[in-house]
């Protein structure tokens, strides 16, 4: 069973979610702050991080922003701010999923679910059976592996999110998409993500993919429409 890491400066929360994780056959693990968080990962392989985002001393997004410099590890963001915009910057940072306290346990099991089956090694969309390595531009995307990778053969790090939805659009070129196709596409019909999120996704994908963010070629943005993915995909 996968190994789930939680990181919240409440001691209930981390007592109550030990426990409903343990009885399903995961393996926990805990932390209180930033510190113990990175000892945990030095030593332990985690495979999810559920990450609390208001703590005193250094905060989740911080933490986050820090873990995804360097780490495709999955996260999980658990907040008490409810509006879209505190949202959009967890995602911004790399977050793979967000839920809202207070919540239910079994909504949070659902998400590790969802966002454990979206980054697990190996998983091929069944609409590329037959090519596991797609080529873009100067960029290899290794479906099986899930990786991104530059010219210069680079690892380029990107949350299960970001992969998702550049598979999207690798496996559609030249198509004008909206946002509620990507949403679907990259996260299933069912996901319960708000619209703005697409944005956030697509503008962390340029900043990865593209020589100048700010004029894009690679994802190009069609008024009233979505967006379009203009270069041409062979198989690898």
């Amino acid at each position: 069973m996968p190994h789930l890491f939680i990181v919240d400066d409440d001691e209930d929360i981390l007592s109550l979610l030990a426990r409903f994780f343990t009885s399903y056959g995961h393996d926990v693990s805990v932390a209180r702050n930033g510190i113990e968080m990175f000892k945990v990962l030095e030593d332990a392989t985690v495979d999810l991080v559920i990450l609390d985002l208001m703590m005193p001393g250094e905060d989740g997004l911080s933490l986050c922003r820090r873990l995804r410099a360097n780490s495709t590890l999955p996260v999980i963001m658990l907040t008490a701010a409810t509006t879209p915009m505190d949202r959009v910057v967890g995602l911004e940072l790399g977050a793979d999923d967000y839920i809202s306290k207070p919540f239910d346990p079994r909504e949070l099991l659902a998400r590790v679910k969802a966002v454990l089956r979206r980054s697990e090694p190996g998983r091929v969309s069944a609409a590329t059976p037959t090519r596991p390595l797609l080529l873009f531009d100067t960029w290899r995307l290794d479906v099986a592996r899930r990786e991104l990778r530059s010219e210069q053969k680079i690892l380029v790090p990107l949350s299960g999110r970001e992969f998702d939805l550049l598979l999207a659009f690798a496996e559609r070129p030249q198509q004008v998409m909206s946002r509620e196709q990507l949403l679907d596409l990259a996260h299933g019909a069912a996901h319960d993500v708000f619209d703005r999120s697409i944005d956030t996704q697509v503008s962390r994908l340029r900043r990865k993919l593209e020589p100048n963010a700010k004029v894009p070629t690679i994802i190009r943005t069609v008024r009233s429409g979505g967006y379009i993915f203009t270069p041409d995909v062979r198989p690898g």
